[in-house]
């Protein structure tokens, strides 16, 4: 009698393998999506102290209007940008951001865990195929460098 990875090589086996053109191996994907949260600046002094953070989208998807794009935004906009996709999309699991800072909040350790948080955050919503097609501020919160909080009423 056949053990049981016998029978699987033998149920594999019968599959046809094809060999991948170098266009499939290392071609453009049919749909991608690559975010990236980068380069933190800290501006201002004192209480008026703030960093913000480039974020860099390269895509072909059509929900997006640019295929590469770059722009930077402040953690009190991605505050408003989750707050806003929460009330768009009741049936869609919006994650969480990394958490509010009180103290320390500017040295290098907490800023590079922010950008961390936050480039999680962007991949998992921008990547979900429901907020692509239904949210009305993903796609200008992540490629316009215009982008103004006032021009959505939420």
């Amino acid at each position: 009698m056949a053990s049981p990875t016998q029978k699987n090589f033998d149920a594999t086996s019968r599959l046809q393998m094809k060999e991948q053109t170098i266009d499939e191996m290392y071609g453009i994907p049919e749909n991608f999506l690559e975010i990236e949260v980068r380069n933190p600046q800290t501006h201002g002094f004192g209480r008026k102290m703030f960093t913000d953070y480039e974020i860099v989208c390269r895509t072909n998807i059509p929900a997006f209007k640019l295929k590469v794009s770059s722009v930077r935004r402040r953690y009190s906009d991605f505050e408003w940008f989750r707050d806003v996709l929460e009330r768009e999309s009741s049936r869609v699991n919006i994650p969480s951001l990394p958490g509010k800072v009180f103290t320390n909040r500017f040295t290098d350790e907490v800023i590079e865990s922010r950008r961390e948080g936050l480039e999680r955050f962007l991949q998992i919503v921008a990547g979900h195929p429901l907020l692509q097609t239904g949210s009305k501020v993903l796609s200008a919160f992540i490629q316009d460098p215009n982008f103004s909080r006032e021009n959505y009423n939420h």
